[in-house]
Protein backbone atom coordinates (compact mmCIF):
# COMPACT_ATOMS: atom_id res chain seq x y z
CA UNK A 1 0.00 0.00 0.00
CA UNK A 2 2.59 2.20 0.70
CA UNK A 3 4.68 1.94 -2.40
CA UNK A 4 1.57 2.42 -4.72
CA UNK A 5 1.12 5.55 -2.40
CA UNK A 6 4.84 6.68 -3.22
CA UNK A 7 3.68 6.05 -7.07
CA UNK A 8 0.53 8.35 -6.53
CA UNK A 9 2.79 11.20 -5.05
CA UNK A 10 5.37 11.29 -7.51
CA UNK A 11 2.73 11.43 -10.21
CA UNK A 12 1.25 14.27 -8.29
CA UNK A 13 4.50 16.13 -7.84
CA UNK A 14 3.75 18.04 -11.01
CA UNK A 15 0.28 19.51 -9.08
CA UNK A 16 1.91 19.84 -5.99
CA UNK A 17 4.45 22.37 -7.66
CA UNK A 18 1.95 24.02 -9.24
CA UNK A 19 -0.06 24.63 -6.30
CA UNK A 20 3.06 26.35 -4.34
CA UNK A 21 3.39 28.91 -7.11
CA UNK A 22 -0.14 29.36 -7.09
CA UNK A 23 -0.30 30.17 -3.17
CA UNK A 24 2.79 32.03 -4.15
CA UNK A 25 1.53 34.76 -5.88
CA UNK A 26 -0.23 36.12 -2.27
CA UNK A 27 2.53 34.34 -0.56
CA UNK A 28 5.52 35.19 -2.36
CA UNK A 29 7.95 32.70 -0.03
CA UNK A 30 6.17 29.57 -0.93
CA UNK A 31 8.16 30.01 -4.27
CA UNK A 32 11.50 30.01 -2.60
CA UNK A 33 13.88 27.32 -0.92
CA UNK A 34 11.93 23.94 -3.09
CA UNK A 35 15.06 22.11 -3.01
CA UNK A 36 14.92 21.96 1.26
CA UNK A 37 11.43 20.42 0.26
CA UNK A 38 13.06 17.97 -1.76
CA UNK A 39 16.03 16.62 0.92
CA UNK A 40 18.41 18.76 -1.02
CA UNK A 41 20.22 21.72 1.57
CA UNK A 42 23.53 22.49 3.02
CA UNK A 43 24.40 22.39 6.83
CA UNK A 44 26.02 24.89 7.94
CA UNK A 45 29.11 25.27 9.35
CA UNK A 46 28.04 25.97 13.30
CA UNK A 47 26.04 22.90 12.80
CA UNK A 48 28.86 20.45 11.32
CA UNK A 49 30.25 19.33 15.07
CA UNK A 50 29.96 15.79 15.31
CA UNK A 51 26.70 15.20 18.29
CA UNK A 52 24.09 13.63 16.77
CA UNK A 53 20.66 15.16 15.86
CA UNK A 54 16.81 15.42 17.27
CA UNK A 55 14.33 16.27 14.94
CA UNK A 56 11.66 18.26 16.11
CA UNK A 57 8.84 18.88 13.40
CA UNK A 58 5.64 21.21 13.30
CA UNK A 59 3.69 22.20 10.95
CA UNK A 60 3.18 25.55 10.66
CA UNK A 61 3.00 28.83 13.46
CA UNK A 62 0.52 26.85 15.62
CA UNK A 63 2.22 23.86 16.43
CA UNK A 64 5.62 25.88 16.81
CA UNK A 65 4.41 27.81 18.87
CA UNK A 66 3.12 25.07 21.34
CA UNK A 67 6.14 23.08 20.31
CA UNK A 68 7.92 26.14 21.99
CA UNK A 69 8.59 24.96 25.45
CA UNK A 70 9.32 21.33 24.38
CA UNK A 71 11.90 23.10 22.57
CA UNK A 72 13.53 25.09 25.07
CA UNK A 73 13.54 21.85 27.49
CA UNK A 74 15.34 20.02 24.61
CA UNK A 75 17.84 22.28 24.13
CA UNK A 76 18.86 22.75 28.17
CA UNK A 77 17.99 18.72 28.88
CA UNK A 78 20.14 17.58 26.01
CA UNK A 79 23.40 20.44 25.43
CA UNK A 80 25.38 16.97 23.58
CA UNK A 81 22.76 16.72 20.79
CA UNK A 82 21.96 19.07 18.17
CA UNK A 83 18.16 20.54 17.09
CA UNK A 84 16.73 20.33 13.97
CA UNK A 85 13.34 21.84 13.81
CA UNK A 86 11.17 21.92 11.00
CA UNK A 87 7.36 23.36 9.02
CA UNK A 88 6.11 22.87 6.02
CA UNK A 89 4.45 26.85 5.94
CA UNK A 90 6.68 29.75 5.25
CA UNK A 91 4.68 31.55 8.34
CA UNK A 92 6.05 28.24 10.44
CA UNK A 93 9.39 28.86 9.30
CA UNK A 94 9.33 32.42 10.01
CA UNK A 95 8.01 31.79 13.98
CA UNK A 96 11.32 29.15 14.09
CA UNK A 97 13.38 32.01 13.32
CA UNK A 98 11.99 34.45 15.40
CA UNK A 99 11.77 32.05 18.58
CA UNK A 100 14.28 30.41 18.40
CA UNK A 101 17.10 32.06 16.10
CA UNK A 102 20.35 30.24 15.56
CA UNK A 103 19.89 27.88 18.43
CA UNK A 104 18.26 25.31 16.20
CA UNK A 105 18.77 24.55 12.97
CA UNK A 106 15.68 25.13 10.46
CA UNK A 107 14.83 23.52 7.02
CA UNK A 108 11.22 23.00 5.55
CA UNK A 109 10.61 19.33 6.09
CA UNK A 110 11.04 16.96 2.93
CA UNK A 111 7.99 16.16 1.11
CA UNK A 112 6.71 12.62 1.85
CA UNK A 113 8.28 10.94 -1.49
CA UNK A 114 11.04 8.18 -0.47
CA UNK A 115 14.12 10.01 -2.32
CA UNK A 116 13.29 13.65 -0.19
CA UNK A 117 12.94 11.32 3.19
CA UNK A 118 15.76 9.41 2.27
CA UNK A 119 18.38 12.54 1.19
CA UNK A 120 17.13 14.41 4.68
CA UNK A 121 17.77 11.40 7.37
CA UNK A 122 20.95 10.66 4.98
CA UNK A 123 22.76 13.78 5.81
CA UNK A 124 20.95 14.19 9.69
CA UNK A 125 20.99 10.23 10.91
CA UNK A 126 18.59 11.79 13.76
CA UNK A 127 18.68 9.53 16.88
CA UNK A 128 14.95 10.88 17.88
CA UNK A 129 12.13 12.31 16.24
CA UNK A 130 9.48 14.23 17.83
CA UNK A 131 6.38 15.08 15.62
CA UNK A 132 3.94 17.59 17.55
CA UNK A 133 0.10 17.34 17.32
CA UNK A 134 -1.00 14.37 14.58
CA UNK A 135 1.47 14.94 10.63
CA UNK A 136 1.24 11.32 10.45
CA UNK A 137 3.12 10.46 6.86
CA UNK A 138 4.06 7.17 5.93
CA UNK A 139 7.19 7.50 4.03
CA UNK A 140 8.71 9.90 6.65
CA UNK A 141 7.85 7.59 9.43
CA UNK A 142 8.75 4.07 7.15
CA UNK A 143 11.88 5.46 6.30
CA UNK A 144 13.19 7.40 10.12
CA UNK A 145 12.30 3.63 11.96
CA UNK A 146 14.38 2.10 9.16
CA UNK A 147 17.38 4.65 9.57
CA UNK A 148 17.31 3.77 13.43
CA UNK A 149 15.24 7.14 14.84
CA UNK A 150 13.00 6.50 17.57
CA UNK A 151 9.94 8.05 16.93
CA UNK A 152 7.37 9.98 19.98
CA UNK A 153 4.11 11.59 18.17
CA UNK A 154 3.72 14.40 20.67
CA UNK A 155 0.50 16.34 21.95
CA UNK A 156 -1.34 14.00 19.95
CA UNK A 157 -4.99 14.48 18.98
CA UNK A 158 -7.36 12.39 16.89
CA UNK A 159 -11.09 13.77 16.27
CA UNK A 160 -13.79 11.51 15.27
CA UNK A 161 -13.94 13.12 11.94
CA UNK A 162 -9.94 12.32 11.41
CA UNK A 163 -10.54 9.17 12.73
CA UNK A 164 -12.80 8.32 10.37
CA UNK A 165 -10.76 9.79 7.03
CA UNK A 166 -7.19 7.24 8.96
CA UNK A 167 -9.89 4.24 8.93
CA UNK A 168 -10.94 4.59 5.03
CA UNK A 169 -6.76 4.36 4.16
CA UNK A 170 -6.37 1.71 6.91
CA UNK A 171 -4.43 -0.28 4.84
CA UNK A 172 -1.81 2.32 4.92
CA UNK A 173 -2.90 4.00 8.96
CA UNK A 174 -2.52 0.44 10.62
CA UNK A 175 1.39 0.07 9.37
CA UNK A 176 2.40 3.52 10.06
CA UNK A 177 0.95 3.20 13.11
CA UNK A 178 2.85 0.26 14.19
CA UNK A 179 6.09 1.97 13.38
CA UNK A 180 5.64 4.71 16.12
CA UNK A 181 7.42 3.89 19.34
CA UNK A 182 5.30 5.89 21.71
CA UNK A 183 2.04 8.15 21.29
CA UNK A 184 1.42 10.69 23.87
CA UNK A 185 -2.28 11.50 23.62
CA UNK A 186 -3.84 14.79 24.87
CA UNK A 187 -7.09 12.62 26.08
CA UNK A 188 -8.32 9.49 26.76
CA UNK A 189 -10.91 9.85 23.26
CA UNK A 190 -8.18 10.24 21.44
CA UNK A 191 -6.02 7.41 22.53
CA UNK A 192 -8.95 5.01 22.14
CA UNK A 193 -9.37 6.09 18.35
CA UNK A 194 -5.76 5.71 17.63
CA UNK A 195 -5.74 2.08 19.37
CA UNK A 196 -8.74 1.14 17.01
CA UNK A 197 -6.80 2.55 14.13
CA UNK A 198 -4.10 0.27 14.76
CA UNK A 199 -2.04 1.75 17.51
CA UNK A 200 -0.93 -0.79 20.20
CA UNK A 201 -2.08 -0.22 23.58
CA UNK A 202 1.17 -0.68 24.95
CA UNK A 203 2.88 2.29 23.23
CA UNK A 204 -0.09 5.01 23.71
CA UNK A 205 -0.01 7.02 27.14
CA UNK A 206 -2.31 10.25 28.05
CA UNK A 207 -0.14 12.97 29.34
CA UNK A 208 -2.52 15.71 28.02
CA UNK A 209 -2.42 18.84 26.21
CA UNK A 210 0.97 20.46 26.40
CA UNK A 211 -1.21 23.78 25.29
CA UNK A 212 -2.51 24.18 29.18
CA UNK A 213 1.32 24.70 29.88
CA UNK A 214 1.14 28.14 28.09
CA UNK A 215 3.52 30.36 29.90
CA UNK A 216 2.87 34.02 29.91
CA UNK A 217 6.16 35.43 30.91
CA UNK A 218 7.31 38.71 32.37
CA UNK A 219 8.49 40.29 29.21
CA UNK A 220 5.00 39.41 27.33
CA UNK A 221 3.35 40.37 30.17
CA UNK A 222 5.05 43.64 30.89
CA UNK A 223 4.03 44.14 26.89
CA UNK A 224 0.51 43.41 26.92
CA UNK A 225 0.21 45.75 30.11
CA UNK A 226 2.11 48.59 27.79
CA UNK A 227 -0.61 47.72 24.74
CA UNK A 228 -3.47 47.86 26.75
CA UNK A 229 -2.77 51.47 28.55
CA UNK A 230 -1.94 52.75 25.13
CA UNK A 231 -5.08 51.09 23.44
CA UNK A 232 -7.12 51.99 26.49
CA UNK A 233 -8.54 48.88 26.99
CA UNK A 234 -10.25 49.74 30.45
CA UNK A 235 -12.35 52.13 28.65
CA UNK A 236 -13.64 50.32 25.49
CA UNK A 237 -15.27 46.85 24.53
CA UNK A 238 -12.40 44.84 22.76
CA UNK A 239 -13.21 41.79 20.83
CA UNK A 240 -10.34 39.58 19.46
CA UNK A 241 -11.67 37.94 16.87
CA UNK A 242 -8.52 35.32 16.31
CA UNK A 243 -7.61 33.16 13.11
CA UNK A 244 -10.27 33.55 11.27
CA UNK A 245 -10.69 31.40 7.81
CA UNK A 246 -12.74 32.41 4.53
CA UNK A 247 -16.03 32.76 5.37
CA UNK A 248 -15.66 33.73 9.10
CA UNK A 249 -15.20 37.79 8.23
CA UNK A 250 -18.17 38.51 7.00
CA UNK A 251 -20.13 37.01 9.84
CA UNK A 252 -17.56 38.37 12.37
CA UNK A 253 -18.28 41.83 10.69
CA UNK A 254 -21.92 41.93 10.34
CA UNK A 255 -21.76 41.08 14.44
CA UNK A 256 -19.70 43.76 15.13
CA UNK A 257 -21.85 45.84 13.05
CA UNK A 258 -24.40 45.07 16.06
CA UNK A 259 -22.01 45.74 18.59
CA UNK A 260 -20.91 49.12 17.64
CA UNK A 261 -25.11 50.09 17.50
CA UNK A 262 -25.19 49.59 21.35
CA UNK A 263 -21.32 50.46 22.25
CA UNK A 264 -20.68 53.33 19.82
CA UNK A 265 -16.61 53.01 20.73
CA UNK A 266 -16.41 49.76 20.18
CA UNK A 267 -12.79 47.92 18.98
CA UNK A 268 -12.84 44.44 16.91
CA UNK A 269 -9.14 43.19 16.83
CA UNK A 270 -9.73 41.20 13.31
CA UNK A 271 -6.37 38.62 12.80
CA UNK A 272 -6.48 36.23 9.88
CA UNK A 273 -5.15 33.10 9.96
CA UNK A 274 -3.14 33.21 6.87
CA UNK A 275 -1.03 36.30 5.90
CA UNK A 276 -2.15 35.54 1.98
CA UNK A 277 -5.27 36.87 3.34
CA UNK A 278 -4.10 40.60 5.34
CA UNK A 279 -5.39 42.28 1.92
CA UNK A 280 -8.57 40.01 1.20
CA UNK A 281 -9.90 40.69 4.94
CA UNK A 282 -8.92 44.46 4.51
CA UNK A 283 -10.81 44.91 1.78
CA UNK A 284 -13.67 43.35 3.42
CA UNK A 285 -13.51 45.80 6.62
CA UNK A 286 -13.57 48.62 3.95
CA UNK A 287 -16.32 47.33 2.05
CA UNK A 288 -18.30 47.00 5.62
CA UNK A 289 -17.80 50.43 5.61
CA UNK A 290 -14.70 50.66 7.84
CA UNK A 291 -10.92 51.99 7.44
CA UNK A 292 -9.00 49.34 9.13
CA UNK A 293 -5.91 50.49 10.91
CA UNK A 294 -2.88 47.78 10.36
CA UNK A 295 -1.34 46.50 13.17
CA UNK A 296 1.85 46.19 11.53
CA UNK A 297 1.83 50.20 11.62
CA UNK A 298 2.33 50.47 15.08
CA UNK A 299 0.52 53.12 15.35
CA UNK A 300 -2.37 53.13 18.58
CA UNK A 301 -6.05 53.43 17.81
CA UNK A 302 -7.35 56.51 18.52
CA UNK A 303 -11.26 56.85 19.54
CA UNK A 304 -12.39 56.90 15.96
CA UNK A 305 -10.85 53.38 14.93
CA UNK A 306 -12.81 50.97 14.69
CA UNK A 307 -11.33 48.13 13.27
CA UNK A 308 -7.24 46.66 14.02
CA UNK A 309 -6.41 44.49 11.50
CA UNK A 310 -4.02 41.81 13.15
CA UNK A 311 -1.11 41.37 10.35
CA UNK A 312 1.71 40.53 11.92
CA UNK A 313 3.06 37.57 12.71
CA UNK A 314 3.72 35.57 16.02
CA UNK A 315 1.61 38.26 17.77
CA UNK A 316 -2.05 36.91 18.46
CA UNK A 317 -0.91 35.71 22.13
CA UNK A 318 -0.31 39.45 22.82
CA UNK A 319 -3.23 40.90 21.15
CA UNK A 320 -5.71 38.42 22.75
CA UNK A 321 -4.42 40.34 25.99
CA UNK A 322 -6.77 43.32 24.99
CA UNK A 323 -9.94 41.45 24.74
CA UNK A 324 -12.94 41.62 26.84
CA UNK A 325 -14.27 38.48 25.03
CA UNK A 326 -12.53 36.33 22.19
CA UNK A 327 -14.28 34.86 19.57
CA UNK A 328 -11.69 32.13 18.28
CA UNK A 329 -11.56 31.63 14.48
CA UNK A 330 -11.99 27.89 12.47
CA UNK A 331 -15.56 27.37 14.48
CA UNK A 332 -17.72 29.51 12.36
CA UNK A 333 -16.81 27.35 9.10
CA UNK A 334 -16.17 23.82 9.26
CA UNK A 335 -12.67 23.67 9.68
CA UNK A 336 -12.44 22.25 13.40
CA UNK A 337 -11.53 25.50 15.23
CA UNK A 338 -8.34 26.47 17.05
CA UNK A 339 -6.42 27.25 20.51
CA UNK A 340 -8.82 28.75 22.89
CA UNK A 341 -6.53 28.51 25.56
CA UNK A 342 -4.46 31.15 24.61
CA UNK A 343 -7.34 33.58 25.82
CA UNK A 344 -8.22 31.80 28.67
CA UNK A 345 -4.72 32.11 29.88
CA UNK A 346 -5.26 35.86 30.24
CA UNK A 347 -8.42 35.67 32.14
CA UNK A 348 -10.45 36.26 28.31
CA UNK A 349 -13.70 34.82 28.50
CA UNK A 350 -14.28 32.82 24.85
CA UNK A 351 -17.00 32.54 22.45
CA UNK A 352 -16.61 30.14 19.28
CA UNK A 353 -19.24 28.65 16.97
CA UNK A 354 -20.66 25.16 16.10
CA UNK A 355 -17.27 23.42 14.49
CA UNK A 356 -14.77 22.55 17.50
CA UNK A 357 -14.04 19.35 16.87
CA UNK A 358 -10.13 20.02 16.77
CA UNK A 359 -10.29 20.60 20.19
CA UNK A 360 -12.79 18.95 21.90
CA UNK A 361 -11.55 18.09 24.64
CA UNK A 362 -10.31 21.37 25.91
CA UNK A 363 -13.74 23.04 24.57
CA UNK A 364 -15.83 20.60 26.87
CA UNK A 365 -13.72 21.45 30.06
CA UNK A 366 -14.08 24.82 29.02
CA UNK A 367 -17.67 24.58 28.51
CA UNK A 368 -18.55 22.81 31.34
CA UNK A 369 -16.36 25.23 33.61
CA UNK A 370 -18.60 28.00 32.52
CA UNK A 371 -15.12 29.97 30.58
CA UNK A 372 -16.41 29.12 27.09
CA UNK A 373 -19.61 29.56 25.37
CA UNK A 374 -20.13 27.62 22.41
CA UNK A 375 -22.73 28.37 19.57
CA UNK A 376 -25.16 25.78 18.17
CA UNK A 377 -25.36 27.89 14.95
CA UNK A 378 -23.43 30.62 13.13
CA UNK A 379 -26.42 32.95 12.81
CA UNK A 380 -26.09 32.92 16.35
CA UNK A 381 -23.25 34.88 17.06
CA UNK A 382 -24.43 38.99 16.90
CA UNK A 383 -27.34 38.29 19.13
CA UNK A 384 -25.05 36.32 21.93
CA UNK A 385 -22.24 38.93 21.53
CA UNK A 386 -23.54 41.77 22.27
CA UNK A 387 -25.72 39.94 25.04
CA UNK A 388 -22.24 38.82 26.75
CA UNK A 389 -20.46 42.36 26.03
CA UNK A 390 -23.57 43.98 28.36
CA UNK A 391 -23.00 41.24 30.90
CA UNK A 392 -19.85 42.52 32.83
CA UNK A 393 -20.60 40.36 36.07
CA UNK A 394 -20.77 37.18 33.52
CA UNK A 395 -17.63 38.30 31.89
CA UNK A 396 -15.73 38.08 34.62
CA UNK A 397 -16.76 35.51 35.70
CA UNK A 398 -15.94 33.59 32.27
CA UNK A 399 -12.99 35.12 32.44
CA UNK A 400 -12.15 33.90 36.13
CA UNK A 401 -13.43 30.33 35.23
CA UNK A 402 -11.18 30.20 31.95
CA UNK A 403 -8.15 31.19 34.30
CA UNK A 404 -8.74 27.83 36.99
CA UNK A 405 -9.15 25.68 33.96
CA UNK A 406 -5.47 26.49 32.44
CA UNK A 407 -3.98 26.46 36.05
CA UNK A 408 -5.71 23.25 37.08
CA UNK A 409 -4.51 21.51 33.68
CA UNK A 410 -1.18 21.86 33.49
CA UNK A 411 1.82 19.30 33.95
CA UNK A 412 1.27 18.04 30.26
CA UNK A 413 4.75 19.05 29.33
CA UNK A 414 6.53 17.10 32.08
CA UNK A 415 5.07 14.26 31.50
CA UNK A 416 5.93 14.52 27.60
CA UNK A 417 9.22 15.15 28.11
CA UNK A 418 9.60 12.03 30.68
CA UNK A 419 8.40 10.14 27.79
CA UNK A 420 10.68 11.85 25.40
CA UNK A 421 13.82 11.05 28.14
CA UNK A 422 12.63 7.41 28.52
CA UNK A 423 12.92 6.87 24.36
CA UNK A 424 16.47 8.96 24.55
CA UNK A 425 17.51 6.11 27.03
CA UNK A 426 16.65 3.58 24.45
CA UNK A 427 18.26 1.75 21.65
CA UNK A 428 16.83 2.06 18.44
Amino acid sequence: MRLLYSALFYCLLPFVLLRMLWRSRRAPEYRRRWGERLGFFTVPSPWSDERPWLWLHAVSVGETLAAAPVVEALLARYPDHKLVLTTTTPTGSEQVRKLFGERVFHVYAPWDLPGAVQRFLKKLQPRLLVIMETELWPNTIHLARKAGCRIVLANARMSARSARGYQRLSGLTRPMLTQLNVVACQAEADAQRLQQLGMPESGIEVTGSIKFDLDLDQALQQSAATLRADWRCDERPIVVAASTHAGEDEQILAAFRRVREQSHDALLVLVPRHPERFNAVESLCMEAGYTPLRRSTGRVPDANCAIVLGDTMGELLLLLSTGRVAIIGGSLVPHGGHNVLEAAAWGVPVLTGPHIFNFAQISELMVAAGAMLQLENEQDLPGVLVDLLSDATRLERMGKAGLEVVAANRGALERLLAVIGREMSRPA
